[in-house]
């Protein structure tokens, strides 16, 4: 019995926790709780069943202002 909902797109229940994403690092989808269906390849939270898309969104601009703010704080030194 899988710990996450099936899969809203063809209702496997063979889904895994993704540890590592391009968007997140290691951080983004421990904290979104991403997940992906090895039957059709589909990627959600594992939680609810929706897309993490608004989330992962929201977290790239968030994580791009802060290395921004950094960047800008370190060149004024």
């Amino acid at each position: 019995m899988s710990d996450y909902v099936p899969c809203p797109r063809c209702g496997s229940t063979v889904v895994k926790k993704v540890s590592f994403t391009w968007w997140g690092g290691a951080l983004g989808p421990a904290l979104f709780c991403h997940v992906k269906c090895y039957n059709c390849g589909m990627t959600y939270n594992g939680k609810t069943g929706k897309s993490n898309n608004n989330a992962i969104i929201i977290y790239s601009v968030v994580v791009g202002i802060i290395a921004i703010a950094i960047v800008l704080a370190l060149t004024r030194i």
